[in-house]
């Protein structure tokens, strides 16, 4: 783990220069186990292994990040939690596996990037569960589960973010949430994400980006799993989100030009099960993505040269059972290759895409919905699209 912060005043140099190499050969593993009987106040609990880090932020002036970081062993986070009897309080519980990760912020300042990411061969699994099926949770909870190889966070306030983002990832990726309860009188979010290669960056406040970013993922698997299960639940949500490479760009004030390259050839599988013998409201919702980006300025002018090649299948499958309850939702989305990009209509927007797709793997989205006493309603959608591209001007907060 490495940090860095640079700050410009008058007697320092305005241009600042960070060097990161790091390198991880062995596995990193994080675990925790929570036997539990009758918890009278909330249960919170938080498990991460990552291989290698770096984190830090400038303002003022300008700074130079180069970083250069490999892994090449797995990577495991899991959470065990053996609630017994009635948890009075909420149960908070977050579960992490990062294979390589950066987050970096300027403030006033200029960021420049040169970053090069790989994972090798291995896996990345963050896993949690609530075993048994006898655990009463009376205020609800909240537990997510998140397995990412690489992942490159960037963002701040009167910033100019550029250079380039280099993301490989040689890993099959999983993460994986089990819930097996008896009683939630309230909101229950359970939810799943694997990521293999991801890149997210935010500007605000009269900030702009020229950026460059390039995914592939060539290993084996990436999987979200979440199965959220209870005898009576008011308020139940399984969501599971898989996607190969996924790309982020947003910005407020200021123009973006973005160079985006993914390539994936692993397969993808999200899968949401929930089921609840009496419930009231129930949603399962499971997403999938080969190749995923999203690049849009509140501002006037967004330039967007994107090419995505997918060979890796997606399948993504989302189920609800119960016998007694209310309403249910389930929705099922899968793509091969996905772009969208957006820019400011008040601003009187010049908005300039060039779009490449090429899709060769097999795109599936599967819901199912069993209720089998009496139900309100129950709500299904399903998607599949090999190669999907949207391009449009709003108003901010218009909608339109």
């Amino acid at each position: 783990m490495a940090m860095f912060a640079a700050a410009a005043t008058e007697a320092s140099a305005q241009e600042q220069l960070v060097l990161n190499n790091q390198l991880q050969l062995g596995d990193v593993i994080s675990g925790q186990t929570l036997n539990v009987e009758d918890a009278g106040e909330q249960v919170t609990v938080s498990t991460a292994a990552t291989g290698n880090s770096l984190s830090g932020g400038v303002q003022g002036g300008s700074l130079t990040l180069r970083n250069v970081q490999r892994v090449n062993g797995d990577v495991t986070s899991t959470t065990a939690l053996n609630l017994g009897g009635d948890t009075e309080g909420v149960v908070n519980a977050t579960t992490q596996a990062n294979g390589n990760y950066v987050a970096g912020g300027a403030y006033g300042a200029n960021l420049a990037i040169d970053s090069d990411q790989s994972v090798g061969p291995g896996e990345i699994v963050a896993s949690s569960t609530i075993p048994g099926g006898t655990a009463r949770l009376l205020s609800g909870a909240s537990v997510g589960v998140a397995a990412t190889a690489n992942t490159m966070a960037l963002g701040g306030t009167g910033t100019e973010i550029s250079g380039a983002i280099h993301q490989t990832s040689d890993s099959s990726v999983r993460a994986n949430n089990l819930a097996q309860t008896q009683y939630i009188p309230a909101t229950a979010i359970f939810g799943a994400q694997a990521l293999g290669n991801a890149t997210a960056i935010n500007g605000e406040n009269v900030s702009s980006q020229n950026i460059y970013v390039g995914q592939r993922s060539t290993g084996d698997i990436v999987t979200a799993d979440v199965s959220a299960n209870a005898g009576n639940a008011w308020d139940l949500t399984g969501t599971a989100t898989a996607n190969a490479n996924q790309a982020v760009l947003a910005n407020h004030g200021g123009s973006v030009v973005a160079r985006t390259q993914q390539e994936n050839a692993s397969a993808v599988s999200s899968s949401a099960r929930v089921t609840s013998y009496d419930f009231g409201a129930a949603m399962a919702s499971a997403q999938g993505g080969g190749n995923v980006v999203s690049v849009g300025t509140e501002s006037d002018y967004l330039e967007l040269d994107n090419s995505q090649i997918n060979t890796g299948g997606v399948e993504v499958q989302a189920t609800f059972i119960g016998t007694n309850g209310y309403d249910a939702y389930v929705s099922a989305d899968a793509v091969g290759n996905s772009v969208t990009g957006y820019a400011c209509a008040a601003c009187e927007a010049t908005l300039t895409a060039n779009n490449v797709q090429h899709n060769e793997g097999n795109v599936s989205a599967s819901a199912s919905t069993t209720v089998y006493g009496q139900g309100r309603a129950a709500i299904t959608g399903t998607n599949a699209v090999g190669n999907a591209a949207t391009f449009y001007v709003s108003r901010p907060g218009s909608g339109q």
